[in-house]
């Protein structure tokens, strides 16, 4: 009978595990990304040649990041601040500060998957900022699209910016 609730509980849980899994495969390559990144370039800028901002290789891992953060911040404590004000690049200036905001944001992240018990669960609706009511699914979509985003920014930027590097020497 335990190996019948095991695998019934493995079956309600295939969105959830998807979703975790994601989301851990994203932190990892955030991780990776940092520790791939010198120093030097970390916070600098590529040069501006379009309209729209561009951003470090640290500020846009640190805005997604920050996006995870106030996903899961708001749904586990009602908490949708900005983390931007402690996510500033002062305060994150090594790429071992940088790691260690990211392990908290992924315990932040695991502490909200804990709760979801079935895939049912993530049907259920929840008041976002600005008195929006969503259901949890199109809430964690929108949110591994755009810290995926961000991901794919910050590795477009190294790229860019060791390529400008190579090309001076």
């Amino acid at each position: 009978m335990n190996s019948n609730v095991k695998a019934q509980t493995a079956n309600d849980r295939v969105v959830i595990g998807s979703f975790e899994k994601q989301f851990a495969r994203l932190h990892a390559r955030y991780c990776s990304l940092i520790e791939a990144t010198p120093l030097e370039i970390l916070y600098r800028k590529p040069r501006q040649s379009s309209a729209r901002p561009l951003y470090s290789v640290g500020e846009n891992v640190l805005r997604g990041a920050g996006s995870i953060e106030r996903t899961f911040g708001g749904i586990t404590a009602n908490l949708w601040d900005d983390p931007f004000e402690w996510t500033l690049p002062e305060n994150l200036s090594t790429a071992a500060n940088v790691i260690e905001y990211l392990g908290e944001v992924e315990a932040t992240r695991q502490r909200a998957f804990a709760c979801f018990l079935r895939d049912a669960d993530l049907l259920k609706e929840i008041l976002t900022p600005g008195n929006e009511i969503r259901p949890l699914i199109d809430l964690l979509t929108e949110t591994l699209i755009k810290a995926s985003d961000y991901y794919g920014r910050a590795t477009a930027t190294l790229s860019l910016l060791s390529n400008l590097a190579t090309s001076q020497c």
